[in-house]
């Protein structure tokens, strides 16, 4: 899954270790997330919209969300 959680994290010059903080996970899972190795919970997505003030839809991109013409 595709993401903006590097660069929102950059846009408040925070490391990975700093977002894991205020997300209480390991800086390790933040690494998995932001290079989508790891998809995020839904209640760990929820904690990073609330922290971000963003709609999921707006970190996290699912990638089925375009035009299909099936």
């Amino acid at each position: 899954m595709k993401n903006q959680l590097k660069v929102l994290r950059a846009m408040r010059n925070w490391s990975q270790a700093d977002l894991a903080e205020h997300l209480d996970v390991s800086r390790q899972a933040v690494n998995a997330i932001e290079t989508g190795k790891y998809d995020p919970s839904l209640p760990l997505a929820f904690k990073i919209s609330r922290l971000f003030a963003l709609p999921i839809e707006e970190i996290f991109d699912d990638e089925f969300n375009g035009a299909h013409n099936d």
